[in-house]
């Protein structure tokens, strides 16, 4: 399954930053690495191979961002009824053990569960679609289900 092409405004600044970094990464491995290959030997040369393999690394991440980029949608405008849930709302959920947990609806390019930034694609967030306040909601796990109850919403 292909995912979501949604993003928030900060979410995409912080895509753009990262490849800014990279591309800066890049030319300072660049430099690196050929101060690296005119000491002789290549094949030994523990500098050497561990500048490709960071090369290489950064070239990987590069090609993703300069495709995923353009292919995103940034969503600026919170939803027309924001009694419900859609992308990127903060939302609060009491568990079946009655403890609260917040967590907010992002693009995949901006999961972070320190956070509490969980993916649009994610069961839970599929499952929270549409809900509101005092809304119940199941997800089936591979041990199980888990029940929560929307407490609060806020965008």
């Amino acid at each position: 399954m292909a995912s979501s092409p949604y993003i928030t405004p900060n979410g995409m600044f912080l895509m753009n930053q990262e490849l800014s970094q990279r591309w800066q990464r890049r030319r300072e491995v660049v430099q690196a690495l050929a101060a690296a290959a005119a000491e002789g030997d290549r094949s030994e040369n523990a500098e050497y191979i561990y500048r490709k393999k960071e090369l290489r690394e950064l070239d990987r991440r590069i090609r993703y961002l300069q495709k995923r980029i353009p292919d995103l949608k940034v969503v600026h405008d919170i939803p027309d009824n924001p009694d419900k849930i859609f992308f990127a709302a903060y939302v609060t959920l009491e568990t079946e053990s009655g403890d609260e947990v917040e967590y907010r609806i992002v693009g995949p390019d901006e999961i972070d569960h320190e956070k509490g930034n969980i993916s649009v694609d994610s069961p839970l967030a599929r499952a929270l679609l549409a809900k509101t306040v005092d809304d119940e909601v199941v997800i089936h796990i591979a041990d199980g289900r888990k029940q929560y109850f929307v407490v609060s919403i806020r965008y």
